[in-house]
């Protein structure tokens, strides 16, 4: 069993029979947390677990078999497949899987954040307040970006994080929130964003072997102001300096619902030969994070690791594959919490995080209804890691 499993003191009695329900655009990933989640209980001894208390507590899967019917129309319906009285449920949504498609008319539609928005609450419907407690965990959060208003325009994620609790929703877990505040729309609810900056050191330090991580040598950049806090965290838990780019805008225009980028101006100590972690929340286009690592190689920059929660890459592969060949980028690392196209994990300098364990821990511990207050804070695991792969140890 892993050091952390056995660190974790998880005697107190369940908050009801574990239940997973992934939606169809998740279920790789909930396929994994499920494994891990199986092994662990098959593994633990708890002198309770007979116990009725315990009751379904080693399980063959934990699973939960939902869902989605499509009518020709392009209507829907959730369908709960088993019963779910009683259960501590735990709902996965990946919203941006754009691989996901329905038939409407005749016509072949790929889904929209909106449709796998709508199927989760159609499966919320479903469960219609028999469970013991509704958790949803959805990386990438709905409407995330859309947090705050300049404008006369909608909060639309306030929205719908006030439409889930109304409907049941007792907890929200998401990764790497655009802006954490938006939880101030749910005050009495719980809401988690949770860094992934542990598996981003652990994918890193398994794929590049002559790393030196020290501020003579390692610097991390924000690629813009929002991003500053996850990039001061990563620099003072490795040690390193930390830098800074901010975004000139030309706000006289509005080109793709927001105001072109004129210049990227950088804030910082020197970064020449040195090599640069880029963190950000999200690769969108890519065109913002490339043109930050096109400034930091004309800077005489080492190599250029990106590290970025939600790889979206939205315009394609080919501008980041030309940036690999002519030296720009050596690594791209986002996490598999959100879909990954075959083409994607096929590409030479792309480096899968794999999120699937922190989830399992997660969801295994919250069941217990114990504090999470250990795996929100990676520090000492990045410590050990970043100890280990300077002794040569790592796996």
């Amino acid at each position: 069993m892993a050091v952390h499993e056995g660190k974790r003191k998880l005697d107190s009695i369940p908050v009801g029979k574990l239940g997973v329900i992934p939606l169809e655009g998740c279920r790789d990933l909930a396929g994994k947390v499920d494994k891990f989640l199986v092994d662990w209980r098959t593994e633990r001894e708890n002198e309770h677990k007979n116990s009725l208390a315990f009751a379904g507590y080693q399980r063959d899967s934990y699973m939960i078999k939902a869902s989605i019917a499509r009518f020709g129309t392009g209507e829907a319906k959730g369908t709960i497949n088993e019963s779910i009285r009683g259960m501590d449920l735990f709902l996965l949504c990946d919203i941006c899987n754009h691989s996901m498609t329905y038939k409407m008319c005749g016509r072949e539609n790929h889904m929209s954040p909106d449709d796998h928005y709508q199927d989760l609450k159609r499966i919320i419907a479903a469960v219609g307040g028999k469970a013991r407690r509704i958790t949803v965990i959805m990386p990438f959060l709905y409407e995330g970006r859309q947090h705050k208003r300049s404008s006369r325009e909608s909060l639309d994620c306030a929205i719908a994080l006030q439409e889930l609790v109304s409907m049941g929703v007792d907890n929200i877990i998401t990764f790497d929130a655009h802006d954490a505040r938006v939880q101030n729309s749910i005050p009495l609810h719980g809401f988690e964003t949770i860094q992934p900056a542990y598996q981003f050191m652990k994918g890193l330090l398994n794929n590049v072997n002559d790393l030196q991580i020290d501020s003579e040598h390692m610097m991390v950049i924000s690629p813009d102001e929002g991003g500053m806090k996850r990039a001061i965290y990563l620099a003072n838990v490795l040690g390193l300096d930390m830098g800074m780019f901010y975004k000139r805008r030309d706000y006289t225009q509005v080109v793709d619902g927001k105001n072109p980028i004129v210049a990227h101006e950088f804030l910082g100590s020197s970064v020449e030969g040195k090599d640069v972690l880029v963190i950000d929340d999200m690769i969108s286009s890519g065109e913002s994070v490339l043109d930050v690592a096109r400034e930091l190689k004309a800077r005489k920059a080492k190599r250029i690791f990106i590290m970025a929660t939600f790889g979206l890459f939205t315009n394609g592969l080919e501008e980041f594959d030309e940036a690999y060949n002519n030296g720009t980028i050596t690594r791209v690392l986002t996490t598999n919490c959100i879909y990954q196209s075959p083409e994607l994990l096929e590409r030479e300098y792309y480096v899968s995080c794999d999120m699937s364990k922190y989830i399992a821990f997660i969801i295994d511990t919250l069941n217990h209804d114990s504090s999470i207050s250990d795996l929100l804070n990676p520090n000492n695991r990045i410590q050990a890691l970043v100890n280990r792969y300077r002794n040569g140890e790592m796996e």
